[in-house]
């Protein structure tokens, strides 16, 4: 579940005076607006303009009636989605690229606009948030690394995440900044408040919090779903196909996709982190059997010291491991033998067309991902199953982060501007 706030707010904004954002925030603050909220699914829109942005995305430059021919529209639709989508500045002619010899604007292929615009996008984990700009190709422009804030009150640490985040969005100027985006672990409601067992949160204004920091409207998404979401953003052409998103790491968790669609309960997200992990050798060494107390990086540096390793770092276990520590290497494969068995039994529940493999539990150590393979195939009941690692790998928080800030702009990209004008 995906929700957006917009707060009109500029007075903790730091930005200078001459500056585009500077001027851009007073306008807006000059306009008496209450804030707002709304439910913003994470799927792939089919409204006209949508269609025509992501196919200017995805296959731009592209003339009009190649648009028409893909998206299904008539071509006095798309060219009046095209006119709109100019007028606004989300796209761009290349009359450089018009053909020889061809009459009228029609024949001038377009494509979006990556040089004007970025969105902010916060994935904020139990020890790391990441920080990120965006353009609207979902291309990273910007990224930064901050270890999550220790305050008083949760709604200290989301105020210092967001004015970090806006402190570091400052630095493009002459950029017009659209929309900001988090992806957090926990229940997102539909006002952006945030029940976040793992970090003791209940009830945190995640999203109000962050768009007066940021002076931005801001959707705030379940971290997992925007995962899910971001492999739809990467490769629009498999909307066709269901598949199931197994993300590892601190935490652990799965999204669904069906026809585009990236489906959150209304109860929230799944949790697996309770899953039991059958029997262990060097993980979880306190035999609780859970698969979050097992496979979690937290969880693996406890097996690891409980083994006797001088190990204070997953980086320094995996070095361990690459230079001939058996243990070391054990802990590791024997999460990723834990992981494979239990991403079969959950495809074998929902029998999707594919699984997607995210997080660094699978990704920081590839060395394991054939054991993760071999385990998966002999627990499964399917043994021809699609699985594959996220297109994203190592940076899955970052593109959460981005798909959580352009899930307005993409699901309806004129009324979005009318928010952030």
């Amino acid at each position: 579940m995906t929700s957006t706030l917009d707060r009109r707010v500029a007075t903790s904004i730091r930005s200078s005076q001459g500056s585009v954002h500077a001027q851009h925030l007073r306008r807006r603050a000059a306009r008496v607006t209450a804030p707002y909220a709304e439910v913003a699914s994470l799927q792939l829109s089919t409204k006209a303009a949508a269609l025509v942005l992501r196919t200017a995305r995805v296959s731009g430059p592209v003339f009009r009636d190649d648009t028409a021919a893909a998206t299904g529209l008539s071509i006095s639709t798309v060219n009046r989605q095209v006119s709109a989508l100019l007028k606004a500045g989300l796209i761009r002619e290349r009359a450089d690229l018009t053909p020889p010899g061809a009459v009228g604007r029609p024949r001038v292929p377009f494509e979006i606009n990556t040089g004007d615009f970025l969105t902010v996008g916060i994935h904020i984990g139990y020890r790391t948030t990441a920080i990120t700009t965006h353009d609207l190709q979902h291309r990273v422009v910007g990224a930064v690394n901050i270890a999550t804030p220790q305050a008083a009150t949760p709604d200290e640490v989301v105020t210092a995440i967001g004015h970090s985040a806006r402190r570091f969005a400052d630095r493009w100027v002459g950029k017009r900044l659209l929309w900001g985006g988090v992806a957090i672990g926990g229940k997102v409601d539909e006002k952006g408040v945030v029940d976040h067992p793992r970090l003791g949160w209940s009830g945190v204004r995640v999203g109000e919090l962050v768009a007066e920091s940021l002076g931005l409207p801001v959707s705030v998404a379940s971290h997992v779903a925007a995962m899910a979401a971001a492999e739809l953003v990467v490769n629009p052409a498999e909307t066709s196909q269901n598949f199931l998103y197994f993300y590892a790491r601190e935490m652990a968790g799965i999204a669904f996709s069906v026809d585009g669609t990236v489906h959150t309960p209304a109860a929230g997200p799944p949790t697996i982190g309770h899953f039991p992990t059958g029997e262990t050798r060097l993980l979880d060494p306190e035999k609780t059997g859970r698969l979050e107390d097992a496979v979690s990086d937290s969880g693996v540096l406890r097996a690891a010291a409980a083994a006797g390793l001088k190990i204070e770092t997953l980086e320094q276990l995996r070095n361990a491991a690459r230079t001939g520590d058996d243990v070391a290497h054990g802990i590791l494969s024997e999460r990723a033998e834990v992981l494979g068995r239990t991403v079969a039994l959950m495809s074998d529940i929902f029998n999707p067309d594919h699984v997607i493999l995210g997080g660094q539990a699978f990704t920081d150590y590839p060395e394991a991902l054939p054991v993760v393979s071999k385990s998966l195939r002999a627990t499964s009941v399917i043994t021809n199953r699609d699985v594959r690692v996220a297109r994203s790998a190592i940076t899955v928080q970052q593109k959460a982060a981005g798909a959580a800030s352009l899930d307005a702009i993409y699901a309806d990209p004129i009324e979005a501007l009318t928010r952030t004008a």
